[in-house]
């Protein structure tokens, strides 16, 4: 058994490819459009996997967009996706300053959680050892749910 993808449906796509690409730093690898299933399939790899995911098609995110107007609720309801990160201050405060919460900031230097703009959950783990905490994380107070 391989890891595939994981596939999260989005209500404005130009909105999420935002946030998962230019704020949390994943690139777009493929596109599909279906315009009998009115649908768009945007797939998205973390910097580090792209050559994997070109070979086989692996690990990825699939955005799912359907051309028909659906509200989704419960983004959370099937867990979380997780990435590890070079460093977590440093994306933390990338995030932060395009506009996006930090749900649990990172106050142990090794975990923090965010959320997309369809609220689902995304977890952010400090590759390697856990930084030492430092401020502002250290007293950063929960924001929402994660």
């Amino acid at each position: 058994m391989q890891y595939l993808h994981t596939m999260v449906r989005v209500r404005d796509l130009d909105q999420s490819l935002d946030f998962y690409c230019n704020k949390l730093g994943l690139k777009e690898v493929s596109r599909m459009e279906n315009e009998k299933g009115r649908f768009t399939l945007v797939f998205l790899a973390a910097p580090e996997d792209i050559e994997r995911a070109n070979e086989d098609k692996a690990p990825l995110v699939e955005l799912t967009y359907n051309w028909d107007r659906e509200d989704y609720s419960g983004g959370r309801n099937f867990g979380h996706l997780a990435y590890r990160v070079d460093d977590i201050y440093a994306l933390c405060q990338k995030l932060m300053d395009g506009g996006v919460t930090i749900n649990r900031p990172p106050r142990d230097g090794h975990m923090a959680f965010v959320r997309s703009p369809d609220g689902i959950s995304i977890e952010l783990l400090q590759k390697g050892e856990s930084l030492a905490p430092a401020e502002p994380w250290a007293s950063m107070e929960n924001t929402g749910s994660w």
